[in-house]
């Protein structure tokens, strides 16, 4: 049996999701030493530098997310269709635009810097120490972003635990640097960006190595299959539709918090408290709907409709298991999770009052964020960008109708709606999505 149509199993969903669970989990760790290392020279300087530096530059490379999951899509369609040279091209094709990324940062670091210290200010001390944490980070711009395509090309063939093998080396590398440069060598908060650069070359190294099969094909070097113009022109279609559905997305969360801030500094602390609520939701989703992305996209691929169907069933049925799971617990534990979060009373208390609301959002979140993993799968990115479109316009019309009456219920409540919206409106696309199978203009 080809691989594109063997069975669809809860083995299978669970073998793609889990790598990627446990990799999403040892994110927050990093930043945590980061921290703690930085911590030990006494100072508050250093830590709110590295902090900083470090959000600006995540920021930055946020913006070319649209990589991986665009690069999860093409190739895992490929796979399905059994197109070995398109797989190792767009491998290629990944490469090049995530190198070709960074490089353009390195060239804009200084207008991108200037920008991000005018929207988040901070000391002079805080500023100049921030500004030399990121000229030295800002080196491992190419192979972060490069990251996002290996990473997503991995993801499409089922490969998630080479995944989880880049983020343990890179978090045990740069890990271990930090101790070394910080607090052996005393470099301060220049030995934490040079721990960092090492481990984020490091990550791209092995993730290349984990690649190799796809070097031992001549199509990678196909210089007129990589180039070609029908196959570059989706590529970039794919990846814009995808940007700007996610600045959609991220405009909703920022808006969120930027009108929060309006309700006075405690309701903008406790929003921002049970917003890590929703993140945390967010990434242990991450790997069912990797897990969707991948199977739909082989089975959209070889046009095998009952896998794409089982495949989107059997990831979002365990998706609705976890999500149930971490509502039941923000249910039960939320007021200990909080406390854990802050110290300061009047957070805590404002925080309980709409707990109940971050209780709600796993449940209602789920359908669009399992949907965006079939739509990703299937590169149906148009219906992702335009459901998200609506999505925002009803989050706008929602904030302005309920925001005056109820306050920062009516915030969180706009929220909801708004991932209610884009549920209904995927849901609404998805018979054309099957459709598309059959004719691919559809």
């Amino acid at each position: 049996m080809a691989e594109t149509t063997r069975p669809v199993t809860h083995g299978r969903v669970l073998k793609i999701a889990v790598p990627i669970v446990i990799s999403n989990a040892t994110v927050p760790i990093l930043g945590a030493v980061d921290t703690g290392v930085v911590g030990q020279l006494g100072l508050a300087a250093p830590i709110g530098a590295v902090g900083l530096g470090a959000i600006v530059l995540t920021g930055v490379y946020w913006v070319f997310g649209f990589l991986r999951m665009g690069t999860t899509g093409l190739t895992s369609q490929a796979v399905g269709a059994g197109q070995a040279g398109e797989v190792a091209a767009l491998l290629t094709r990944a490469l090049m635009i995530g190198v070709a990324g960074g490089l353009a940062v390195i060239a804009l670091q200084l207008p991108l810097f200037w920008a991000a210290f005018r929207l988040a200010p901070a000391s002079d001390e805080v500023e100049g120490m921030a500004r030399g944490y990121m000229a030295i980070r800002v080196w491992s711009a190419p192979a972060m972003i490069a990251l996002f395509g290996v990473t997503g090309w991995l993801i499409a063939q089922e490969r998630t635990r080479a995944v989880l093998a880049i983020q343990v080396l890179m978090n045990g590398v740069n890990v271990g640097l930090d101790l070394w440069f910080v607090l052996g060598l005393g470099w301060g908060v220049e030995g934490v960006a040079r721990a960092t650069v090492i481990a984020e070359w490091g990550g791209l190294a092995l993730g290349l190595w984990l690649c190799r099969a796809a070097f031992g094909v001549p199509a990678w070097r196909d210089w007129p299959r990589v180039f070609d113009r029908a196959r570059l022109r989706n590529m970039a279609s794919v990846n814009g539709d995808i940007l700007l559905r996610s600045l959609m997305l991220q405009a909703i969360f920022i808006s969120f918090l930027f009108l929060g801030a309006g309700f006075g500094d405690v309701t903008l602390a406790a929003n921002q408290v049970l917003l890590q609520f929703l993140n945390i939701t967010a990434y242990t989703l991450d790997g069912f709907a990797f897990a969707a992305e991948a199977i739909v996209g082989q089975a959209y691929g070889a046009r095998a409709l009952t896998v794409l169907r089982r495949g989107a069933l059997l990831s979002s049925l365990w998706g609705f298991v976890i999500c149930l799971g971490i509502a039941t617990g923000y249910a039960l534990f939320g007021g200990a999770l909080i406390d854990l979060m802050t110290t300061a009373p009047e957070v805590r208390e404002e925080a309980r009052r709409f707990l109940p609301y971050t209780v709600a959002a796993p449940l209602l979140g789920l359908v669009p964020f399992m949907l965006d993993g079939v739509f990703i799968g299937a590169t149906r990115t148009r219906d992702m960008r335009n459901m998200m479109a609506v999505s925002l316009v009803i989050y706008i019309a929602t904030v302005a109708a309920l925001m005056t009456p109820l306050g920062n219920h009516g915030l969180w409540l706009a929220l909801l709606i708004s991932f209610v919206a884009r549920g209904i409106t995927l849901g609404l696309r998805y018979p054309a999505l099957e459709r598309a199978m059959v004719s691919p203009h559809s």
